[in-house]
């Protein structure tokens, strides 16, 4: 399900924020900060708890700042012994993949970012032990902004410390184009020598992150990304099979845009010889299913990619998105009929659909090999 910001999803009713920040998470995250000498549980539920109504997660996470700040040392360094002193167990080192922790406690991050930018080594000391419960990737990037060579200074050690978490914020916090994070001024090339330490890692939690990165880097520095995945692969110190996964999912983007290099570096070649016929209806509604197929043929075997864009009619003009069809192998005399079923939501979260003349249109190892229109009806 697609979610915003405000942590809204796009089933009737559901709330991300209602899940994550509650009566019952607050009241968790209030037992864990009753360790604390003087800490007053019911004042802090009876501050945050009235101020939830409405809101989304990031200004939740905010409201319970808020309510600890209240009672916690002015001082950023006490209040960061404090922060520290509250925190539960770390999650395990153990795991290698989606063990995410609990929203609240990305917390101790709020106020690193809110409190500590003029003291950056203990807010950094913070980050480190927070990011070890919940990932501090949204609040580091207001030190990196401040303090950049500092950071990644430390983040050059973080690349090599033991908790997988604390790895993967080296990645997942210098990412140029982090979901819903504030935006960083740092040149996007510097953190690939951070990359370069960890690439080669053991858990898929950090390999993904990695990945993720460089698809932000694709699209402003293309031929830096393919450099750095064909330096990875020669210098030969990852499993063969996380490299080639990591590839895939680094040129994600790159291969919907159609790109030459990043096919090239998959195996898929731009001037395969490829001829195509497309079949579909002349007329389709809004909410119903668009069938369609795809016949190809080659004179020549290959690997073949196979993509295909929806041009939507827009109020504005026309706008397209990219779906994927098919991976496969063509060989000659031999034709491959691909057929597809997709629905045409008009209640989508991320893009509404209009009336109007559509088009169907089938790429090919990034080049165009077909296209067919159909009139879109409410």
């Amino acid at each position: 399900m697609a979610r915003g910001p405000d942590g809204k999803g796009g089933g009737a009713g559901f709330s991300l924020a209602d899940q994550l920040f509650n009566a019952d998470s607050a009241g968790d995250l209030a037992a864990e900060f009753s360790v604390l000498p003087g800490f007053d549980a019911g004042r802090f539920l009876d501050v945050v708890l009235p101020r939830f109504e409405g809101l989304g997660v990031h200004a939740r996470l905010d409201v319970l700042a808020d309510g600890l700040e209240a009672q916690l040392p002015r001082d950023f360094s006490a209040m960061a012994e404090a922060l520290e002193a509250a925190m539960p167990p770390p999650l395990s080192p153990d795991e290698r993949d989606d063990d995410f922790g609990r929203f609240i406690h990305a917390v101790p991050g709020v106020l690193a970012a809110r409190r500590g930018l003029e003291t950056p080594e203990r807010a950094l000391d913070l980050l480190h032990a927070a990011t070890q419960r919940f990932s501090m990737e949204y609040a580091i990037r207001p030190f990196l902004n401040r303090w950049p060579d500092l950071v990644l200074d430390r983040m050059a050690l973080w690349a090599r410390d033991p908790h997988y978490h604390v790895r993967r914020l080296v990645s997942e916090g210098t990412r140029p184009r982090l979901p819903w994070g504030a935006g960083i001024t740092l040149d996007p090339l510097r953190p690939l020598a951070l990359l370069d330490l960890l690439h080669n890692d053991e858990a898929r939690f950090v390999t993904r992150s990695v990945a993720n990165h460089l698809n932000d880097l694709s699209r402003p520095h293309p031929d830096a990304v393919l450099e750095r995945l064909r330096r990875w692969r020669e210098a030969g110190v990852q499993q063969e099979s996380e490299l080639d996964w990591m590839t895939r999912h680094a040129l994600r983007t790159a291969v919907k845009r159609g790109e030459p290099g990043a096919l090239a570096l998959l195996g898929y070649r731009a001037d395969l010889p490829v001829s195509a016929r497309l079949e579909l209806p002349a007329r389709a509604r809004i909410g119903d299913v668009l069938d369609f197929a795809v016949t190809l043929e080659s004179d020549a075997p290959g690997p073949v990619l196979v993509d295909y864009r929806l041009r939507f009619a827009r109020p504005s003009g026309s706008a397209e998105k990219v779906f994927k069809l098919k991976a496969a192998t063509l060989a000659p005399g031999k034709a491959l009929r691909l057929e597809k079923r997709h629905r045409l939501k008009g209640d989508a979260t991320t893009f509404r659909l209009y009336p109007g003349p559509h088009a169907v249109i089938v790429q090919v190892n990034g080049r165009d090999v077909a296209e067919a229109a159909f009139e879109l009806e409410p």
